[in-house]
């Protein structure tokens, strides 16, 4: 397994770190387009990257927001509309996702091209202007958007009522497209161009609280939002039946045909009469993002807030105190802690790890085996196991530290010793770790481990763990970023906003 450095991506052939942050170097204030905007945008050319080399890679990387519809974070783990769908696709496929979150100007498919992913997919419909730039899929839904106004103002129903009035979007989104549109048709409706931090749900949320007169939203993540944003209602529909599908390079065409194939299972019109047919697992997926809003209103307006602070578990307070005391990164004990137990603080292995971080007893200095389910005491003494996996590997670099540490704590160092001395035999350094993964595979053939001091152990188990470690470590690594980033920019949220319904 090859770890790079957090935040650069390349293409190669090794799997890379579960989310890549990509910042831009420049921030689009808030600002009013007085006339008419074109904008003539030229991206770089889409790299040769098709799936025959996403297949040898072993990871398809999806380009999207972090927002409570399309990829976020409940309790520690992945989840959201867009990423269980393309989930879907990557099991069919026999592949790992990784996820590319944008942030700030990031432009999705520049991004694309440039081969930081594979497709972008996340609620992103097909418009006039981005189909010349990408290939599309097949559609997998439909949807209307909506003007979005405070309800102490009159409902906007007519397209006139439109006029002279000041609607707040994104550059890169399909209603800025919209916009435009309705302003070559004549219509003198001022867009004000905000940030690309800036979610649907969060403009939702300044139009509520007066900050801003009004917005667009697809129907779908309205009718969602509506449940916990207090203060907005829906009227004029200003584009109809958009497509929704992903979208990936003009020059995959492979990619194209296994993305149609995969969609089609699951998303099909009957020719007949035009009804909409969706698979189970799509019914299943509409139904818990969008449609059960009864017993999820309460759910939702958590989600948000977990999207725009950083909330990763409920043990997030905790695990940064007792971190900090260590000196270890608190992302990485989460990332250790939702690996090892799901952060359930009463898991038990078949090997008698017992809790949040799968403590072993004997090698525990809590004599008493029951105060291991405390979440405190356990985490202390998962934190105290890993700081000295971590400073027995301070004289790496971090990345390389990281992974020996990790690797200690899945097998012990005994293991890892027996790979080592495995890795200087081969005439490799014993301390990059994609020479350790390639000897712990090697120790799995009796070849190997009938010289080793520690004997056999199933390698394959431990390389997997330090990658996915790592993967989920980038994760929240990526999402702490954003967090500190909506705070920077003051996007609200609804705890800010003290709307608790």
């Amino acid at each position: 397994m090859r770890i790079r450095p957090k935040h650069i991506d390349t293409i190669g052939k090794s799997a890379g770190l579960g989310v890549l942050l990509l910042f831009a170097t420049g921030v689009t204030s808030c600002g009013r387009e007085d006339e008419h905007h074109e904008d003539v945008v030229e991206y770089s050319e889409p790299v040769a990257f098709d799936f025959e080399e996403i297949k040898e890679r072993g990871t398809i990387r999806m380009i999207t927001r972090y927002n409570s519809s399309s990829y976020f974070l409940h309790r520690g783990m992945d989840r959201g509309f867009d990423y269980e769908l393309v989930s879907r696709f990557a099991d069919k496929h026999d592949l790992k996702v990784e996820v590319v979150l944008l942030t700030s100007d990031d432009d999705p498919i520049e991004l694309l091209n440039r081969g930081k992913g594979d497709i972008i997919a996340g609620n992103y419909a097909i418009t006039g202007d981005r189909k010349p730039h990408v290939t599309f899929s097949k559609p997998y839904n439909f949807v209307n958007q909506v003007l979005v106004s405070s309800d102490l103002d009159e409902p906007v129903e007519d397209p006139e009522q439109l006029e002279g009035r000041t609607v707040s979007v994104r550059r890169n989104s399909s209603y800025f497209t919209t916009l435009q549109q309705l302003r070559e048709q004549g219509l003198d409706v001022n867009i004000d161009v905000v940030s690309e931090d800036w979610n649907t749900e969060a403009l939702m949320l300044e139009v509520a609280e007066g900050r801003m007169e009004a917005t667009i939203a697809d129907d779908n993540l309205y009718h969602v939002a509506a449940n916990y944003i207090e203060g907005v209602q829906s009227g004029l529909v200003v584009s109809e039946q958009d497509t929704i599908a992903w979208a990936a390079r003009q020059n995959a065409p492979e990619l194209k045909e296994k993305m149609d194939d995969f969609i089609q299972e699951h998303f099909r019109i009957r020719e007949s009469d035009g009804r909409v047919l969706r698979s189970a697992f799509l019914n299943i997926l509409n139904r818990r993002y969008f449609e059960e809003q009864g017993h999820a209103s309460r759910f939702e307006n958590r989600r948000y807030d977990m999207v725009h602070t950083g909330y990763i578990s409920a043990y997030d307070d905790l695990v940064k105190d007792i971190a900090a005391d260590a000196g270890v990164d608190w992302k990485l004990v989460l990332a250790v802690m939702a690996q090892e137990s799901r952060f359930d603080p009463n898991a038990k292995s078949w090997a008698g790890a017992i809790g949040l971080m799968q403590i072993i007893p004997r090698f525990s200095r809590v004599e008493n085996e029951a105060l291991l389910y405390d979440p405190e005491i356990n985490i202390r003494e998962g934190v105290r196991y890993l700081d000295k996996h971590l400073n027995r590997y301070a004289h790496l670099d971090s990345l390389n530290q990281y992974a020996f540490a990790l690797a200690s704590y899945n097998v012990g160092m005994g293991h890892i010793a027996d790979a080592r001395r495995l890795a200087v035999q081969l005439g490799n350094d014993p301390d990059e770790w994609e020479n350790i993964a390639d000897a712990l595979l090697k120790l799995m053939n009796r070849k190997y481990y009938q010289h080793a001091r520690y004997g056999f152990k199933r390698g394959i188990e431990t390389v997997n763990y330090v990658e996915d470690v790592m993967n989920r470590y980038e994760r929240y690594h990526a999402v702490a970023s954003l967090a500190a980033n909506f705070e920077d920019r003051n996007i609200p949220t609804l705890s800010d906003l003290g709307r608790t319904n």
